[in-house]
């Protein structure tokens, strides 16, 4: 993915907020989608935003009582959904007993020298 945005002159820190954001996902579910850890990572690009979605097929979780859960600032582990709304710019998340899918939307900024800015006028253009 990092190849790709690269490739199309994205700006480093989206390229860096987008790499963290899919590493948490799928840290997610390695660690949470017992029983299965299997699950399919999908994006998709437009001239202004990457979309994300990571599907698992795990046994699903209540994504609204991880919006209450406060975990300390200095733990190693618990935060991976905080992080990914943090770097978001939109994020929603459907779970059900055979699975859960978390889309993620990240808008692009493009170096001023971009290849992308060649495949359609104006990408980013303010």
């Amino acid at each position: 993915m990092d190849a790709a945005l690269r490739t199309l002159g994205v700006v480093p820190p989206i390229r860096d907020d987008i790499r963290i954001i899919l590493s948490e996902a799928c840290s997610n579910v390695v660690k949470h989608a017992a029983p299965s850890k299997e699950y399919t990572v999908s994006a998709a690009l437009d001239e202004e935003h990457c979309t994300i979605k990571i599907l698992d097929h795990g046994q699903g979780f209540d994504p609204g009582t991880m919006n209450h859960r406060t975990v300390p600032t200095i733990s190693e582990h618990g935060r991976g959904l905080q992080i990914m709304r943090a770097l978001a710019d939109d994020m929603h998340i459907s779970s059900h007993g055979d699975g859960s899918e978390v889309s993620v939307e990240k808008s692009l900024r493009y170096a001023e020298d971009a290849p992308a800015r060649t495949l359609h006028y104006p990408l980013n253009h303010h």
